[in-house]
């Protein structure tokens, strides 16, 4: 089990340079867990492309149901008090620490591409690139 932020959901269902890594993270563990905000910043994600005519809507829902699937029952609330933990120890967002503090909670790594959440939290996140 792994928790995985936004940026390396979008990477398994986006086409990009950084998808064949999220597949192969994917294989090696496909029990994926996120806190419940993820499914905001994904639409987000999924909006730009959007609106830059990269997708349809149609393809927006196909690959909105897949995620959905695919995170399925993993997903989480994380209380305020730990995430406002994880703020007051760095200098990331509170919608970043989420996912650090529920990789915290569940006692398992956080993976992502986020520079400065593999700085400031060396002891849970880890590196895309190093999976």
């Amino acid at each position: 089990m792994i928790v995985v932020d936004t940026s390396i959901i979008a990477y398994l269902y986006l086409s990009g340079k950084r998808s064949h890594q999220a597949e192969q993270l994917f294989s090696l563990d496909p029990h994926w867990c996120a806190p419940v905000l993820w499914r905001s910043e994904f639409r987000s994600v999924l909006s730009q492309y959007l609106r830059k005519n990269l997708l349809t809507i149609e393809d927006v829902w196909l690959i909105l149901e897949q995620a959905e699937d695919m995170i399925g029952d993993n997903e989480y609330e994380v209380p305020s008090a730990q995430i406002m933990q994880m703020v007051n120890s760095s200098r990331c967002a509170a919608y970043d620490c989420e996912f650090v503090a529920l990789a915290s909670y569940l006692g398992v790594p956080l993976i992502t591409a986020d520079k400065k959440l593999l700085r400031e939290f060396p002891k849970i996140a880890k590196s895309l690139d190093s999976c």
